[in-house]
């Protein structure tokens, strides 16, 4: 028979909603915990979560949207926001998370750019909310999350009335699997954010990336204790990766200071941990003060910053824990590579390997790709099935000519195939003509006992051009005498390299993702 070849495989579109619907057929003894008091902490199961979400899904249509609608979010890791990206995702809108903790304007120009009609708030935000309302002509409506129930105004409603008043059950997944499913905002640290608009396929895909065993590698038996924000990169896809295995999700809410943390994880026996460094630097200091241990706790996964190796030996001698490290970006959705748990501790120190979905190059500043790209930098690029093709409303390509993302980064790559950052090229500091990576001197900073935090920055010279500075946030009260700080650069470093100027700082400012905050720090210490 020519001319003619029929399927041979059933038509499954690969839509976000099928983990959900997986995790409440298969695994409902599983739990979501979202942390309240020490006695109230809510708990459910995927089965009513699950039924909850599309009944909200229903109660969403009656308030007049359709597939491709705007509901953004505004709040904290808590149930109540699950059942939210659930809702608007399984019955075809796009789910649009905002950072609670950026400014009016900020969100108030990410909402009208995105064209939001619904937006889900925590209800202890609620007046960032109404003035969100009065600034965004599109936002129809404001549900309050996480309160109590009785809220009901003419464009203002909690959850519960909602689902009681509006609530019925509908079909999800009635879309093509290339249909957008999520939006999120870069965090514009270092310029105006730009929209990254994740589809149903590239979320699946990712799902499929992260739980590979050499990256994330969940399980059923795991309780994951999600401390990264649901609101930055889709919390590293924890809420899809969580039910398709049938893990535990423990959702700390507004609250991921050290003493929050230790009782979450004891209460709930949390195996995994996921988070940025800072997060984990308040649990291993509480954890010294109180002299408590975690023996639920096996990993940690670390991400969205270079973590300094003295707090990365700390979490593992005093949790007993081993550190996964990882790399990712909003861009890539986020996870771009990640190093196994079963890797020696030498081989835990960068970045990680990238899974089987996602490719690297290594290329120079012209961007042709680098001869050898093996133990050389170059600047970094990525492409695969969860990577960015254009930024949201951008009518032009974010990829070069033959299909790479240009992450911005600077990277080598070893003979193993582990990637290590080597600074961002932005972040370079070009002093009498040469090139000083800030990096390279954090690293060997940040693995001083008595620095907590370090970075690197250029201040302008009127002979140089540029020259560095040094700032450190202590490990304890006193700060490091300067003279040490730089005896520990010298010879690892060129002279030239080694900082004119050293600031301690009682606390590093950072961004809304939890990375430091060089834009704040430029402000303050790059002038001359």
């Amino acid at each position: 028979m020519t001319g003619f070849t029929p399927a041979l495989m059933q038509d499954y579109a690969l839509t976000v909603d099928r983990f959900l619907d997986h995790g409440a057929k298969w695994h409902d003894a599983a739990r979501v915990v979202t942390a309240g008091g020490s006695d109230d902490d809510q708990t459910i199961g995927y089965r009513d979560l699950r039924d909850r979400a599309n009944r909200l899904s229903g109660a969403l249509l009656g308030l007049g949207l359709g597939p491709g609608d705007r509901v953004a979010t505004l709040a904290w890791n808590t149930q109540n926001h699950m059942e939210v990206w659930y809702a608007a995702m399984g019955a075809g809108m796009v789910c649009h998370t905002l950072n609670p903790r950026l400014t009016l304007a900020q969100l108030a120009a990410m909402a009208v750019e995105a064209g939001d009609r619904v937006l889900a708030i925590s209800a202890d935000l609620r007046p960032l909310g109404d003035a969100l309302m009065a600034a965004c002509p599109s936002l129809e409506h404001l549900i309050l999350l996480d309160g109590e129930p009785g809220q009901a105004e003419p464009r203002v409603i909690d959850l519960e009335t909602l689902i009681a008043a509006r609530g019925r059950s509908v079909a999800w997944g009635e879309f093509e699997e290339t249909t957008l499913a999520g939006l999120c905002f870069t965090s514009g640290t270092t310029g105006a954010p730009k929209g990254v608009g994740y589809t149903h396929r590239s979320n699946y895909l990712h799902t499929i990336r992260s739980l590979q065993a050499d990256a994330m590698a969940l399980t059923a038996d795991d309780v994951i204790l999600v401390a990264v924000p649901m609101f930055h990169a889709n919390a590293w896809g924890l809420p899809f990766a969580a039910p398709a295995v049938g893990a535990s999700l423990v959702l700390p809410g507004r609250v991921t200071g050290g003493p929050a943390l230790d009782r979450l994880i004891r209460s709930h026996g949390a195996t995994v941990a996921v988070g940025v460094p800072t997060v984990w630097l308040g649990l291993v200091d509480h954890l010294d003060l109180t002299g408590g241990d975690l023996p639920s706790l096996k990993r940690i996964i670390l991400g969205g910053a270079p973590c300094p190796d003295a707090l990365l030996q700390r979490l593992e001698s005093r949790l007993g824990v081993t550190v996964q490290t990882s790399w990712g970006m909003t861009e890539l959705s986020p996870l771009g590579a990640i190093s196994p748990a079963t890797a020696q501790p030498h081989a835990r120190r960068g970045a990680g390997r990238a899974p089987m979905g996602l490719d690297l190059l290594l290329t120079d500043e012209a961007g042709r790709p680098l001869e050898e790209q093996r133990n050389a930098v170059g600047r970094l690029k990525v492409r695969g099935q969860s990577v960015i093709q254009r930024y949201y409303g951008a009518e032009t390509s974010a990829l070069d000519a033959e299909g790479w993302f240009d992450t911005g980064d600077l990277a080598k790559i070893d003979d193993a195939g582990n990637l290590a950052l080597a600074g961002r090229s932005k972040d370079l500091i070009k002093s009498g003509g040469e090139w000083i990576n800030p990096m390279e001197i954090e690293e060997i900073i940040g693995a001083l006992p008595s620095v907590s935090l370090v970075a690197v920055i250029g201040r302008v010279d009127a002979k140089w051009g540029e020259r560095p500075v040094m700032i450190i946030e202590p490990t304890g009260d006193a700060a490091p005498d300067p003279a040490a700080l730089r005896a520990a650069l010298k010879g690892r470093v060129a002279d030239w390299w080694i900082p004119d100027q050293i600031v301690a700082v009682e606390q590093m400012p950072l961004a809304a993702t939890g990375k430091i905050n060089k834009t704040q720090l430029r402000a303050v210490f790059g002038d001359a």
